[in-house]
């Protein structure tokens, strides 16, 4: 199945999908269709049941149990169209490096895109010594991210469709758009899934399984200042918007607060866009951690910040709203103790070894599982998400097909 898994990859990536976080529609872009309606066809071409595109753009569809299997708990498998949009997915060019050598890589449409494993930063290429190793071309990211884990579900779906030896239950699969804005399981209806666990494939280096990612928070600070003329602005009391919200971001501790400087389970406050004039100015904010209540620490740390502003400018406004995004899917796996034990041991079971790595950002089984559908997530063999350095190799994706195979017998027992 190795070249049937390359050829999909290959496919999917040159799809353009990226998300678009400003939008209002659902998918966020329309490009995201061209790839689930191929999906759609695909999954009725290798013979899947009930295979279904809703008008939210849900791909959905059953691989049925083997005889005398169909008690088996339904277990699905989820992975997200979108691209991020932290870099260009438009116009992707997978080169495949086979049989890699460990050599330094430099991609060939922009000569300062480099994959170098002398750097420290870039090592982990060294596990890719001897495989099929795939990368773009230098413009764009790969889009493994979460390509790879489509292509490991619909590589590991026919395999279970076409070989009748495989013992399990009824499995569900699921492609979503939208996740890498957050908004991947909006509007996916729980009940039609029908699942009662479930697993993403959105993760990276083989081996890693997650069960806890951070909780995350939304903020937006909006500073309404004094404008006036600027000849004038001492005579009538100019208060600049934008001269306090960088007095705002100045007064935030970077050193523990700030994504570069946090790593392990140590979250951050993240100002991610900021956008205004001297009149009013508008500054956007992202909270993770893995522990509410440190997340709730660091909100509160936030609007402190802006107290202590507000009280330094009494002419100025400063508001600062802070909306619910997202939980650490551990509070509610914890309980269910038997869905990572299967995962693990599926695992084992190929002569993959696991370990648990909490994620530091989200996956739709965040919410899919706040929402009561336990969903943690399996690796896809990735690396370097959301850059033109990403990549991954045909032998590390194949080991996800395994798993899933595995996994979907453990359920099937």
């Amino acid at each position: 199945m190795t070249n049937a898994l390359r050829d999909r990859f290959l496919r999917y990536v040159q799809i353009y999908t990226t998300s678009d976080p400003f939008s209002k529609t659902y998918p966020s872009t329309e490009r995201q269709w061209d790839l689930l309606r191929l999906l759609r066809d695909e999954l009725t071409a290798i013979g899947a049941a009930d295979v279904v595109l809703t008008e939210h753009g849900y791909v959905m569809a059953t691989i049925p149990a083997t005889p005398r299997h169909e008690q088996a708990p339904v277990v699905a498998f989820l992975a997200h169209v979108d691209t991020a949009p932290d870099f260009s997915g438009e116009g992707v060019k997978p080169i495949v490096h086979a049989n890699y050598d460990g050599h330094k890589i430099v991609l060939p449409d922009d000569a300062n895109q480099v994959i170098d494993p002398a750097n420290p930063m870039y090592a982990d290429i060294l596990t890719a010594v001897g495989k099929d190793l795939i990368t773009a071309s230098g413009t764009t990211l790969l889009g493994a991210d979460d390509k790879a884990g489509i292509a490991i579900i619909m590589t590991a779906a026919e395999q279970l469709l076409r070989d009748a030896s495989i013992v399990h239950g009824p499995i569900r699969i699921c492609f979503t758009p939208d996740e890498e804005i957050g908004r991947g399981v909006d509007y996916l209806d729980i009940n039609q899934l029908g699942a009662s666990a479930a697993y993403t494939f959105d993760g990276g280096g083989v081996g890693e399984v997650s069960w806890e990612t951070f909780s995350a928070d939304g903020a937006v600070v909006e500073i309404t200042g004094v404008s006036t003329h600027p000849g004038t602005a001492n005579a009538y009391g100019m208060v600049n918007a934008v001269h306090l919200a960088g007095k705002l971001l100045g007064m935030l501790p970077r050193e523990f607060a700030a994504p570069e400087s946090t790593n392990g389970r140590v979250g951050f406050i993240h100002p991610t866009g900021i956008e205004g004039s001297t009149a009013s100015t508008t500054v956007r904010f992202i909270i993770r951690d893995h522990d509410n209540d440190k997340l709730a620490a660091k909100g509160q740390m936030l609007r402190l910040v802006c107290d202590a502003l507000q009280a330094g400018y009494p002419t100025a406004k400063v508001t600062c709203t802070i909306t619910k995004q997202y939980r650490n899917m551990g509070y509610w796996l914890r309980d269910r103790p038997e869905i990572m034990d299967k995962l693990r041991a599926a695992c084992a079971d190929v002569g993959v070894a696991s370990y648990d790595e909490p994620v530091r950002g989200g996956t739709d089984g965040s919410r899919l599982t706040e929402r009561g559908l336990p969903t943690p997530n399996i690796f896809t063999g990735g690396h370097n998400a959301h850059g033109p350095l990403e990549w991954v190799t045909v032998q590390d994706m194949q080991k996800g097909v395994d798993v899933m195979v595995a996994l979907a017998k453990r359920w099937g027992e």
